[in-house]
């Protein structure tokens, strides 16, 4: 792709793009027909593309919360919520659509209730006074699983919160 290429599909090129290893979301909002957002995560890049879509970025090893919603003359679509780990140089991942190059997949749900369930479980750990970036990936991966297989996840707790924390300050 030439650099003018580049410009016109993309939008004006920026002198200070992302950092290196950046994983890149692409969100759009079209009122009652496409909505894509951040439902949490510390962006570290964005770029707004114009009024109805913009790009963000997250570096590595962050979390974020990826929700897409879309409907048409019917009804909605797709409902979904990815909770993603943003991978760090040479290390493997999973694709999904509008994340680039991907991620370490923490989570990943579709159908609105599911979706509810999740945001609900975000509040909880928001409710706790923690930003849920702070939460344990694998507390994320536990509401994923018990969903999935129809029950209901166990709570984060300040007690789980702690382990989490004590856990990452001795890991490599």
């Amino acid at each position: 792709m030439t650099r003018r290429a580049h410009h016109g599909a993309h939008g004006p090129l920026l002198p200070d793009g992302p950092a290196p290893f950046t994983t890149l979301v692409e969100l759009t909002f079209q009122k009652r027909r496409i909505e894509h957002w951040i439902r949490f995560g510390h962006k570290s890049y964005e770029q707004i593309l114009h009024r109805r879509r913009s790009i963000v970025g997250f570096a590595p090893n962050s979390i974020f919360a990826f929700v897409r919603w879309a409907a048409n003359e019917h009804g909605t679509i797709i409902s979904r919520i990815d909770i993603v780990r943003a991978v760090r140089r040479g290390e493997p991942f999973q694709t999904l659509p509008f994340v680039r190059p991907g991620g370490d997949i923490l989570l990943r749900l579709d159908s609105w209730p599911k979706v509810q369930r999740v945001l609900s479980a975000i509040d909880a750990v928001e409710a706790l006074g923690l930003n849920p970036v702070d939460a344990s990936p694998d507390h994320w991966r536990h509401v994923h699983n018990r969903l999935i297989a129809g029950l209901e996840p166990h709570a984060y707790t300040p007690e789980r919160h702690a382990a989490w924390m004590h856990r990452r300050r001795i890991e490599p």
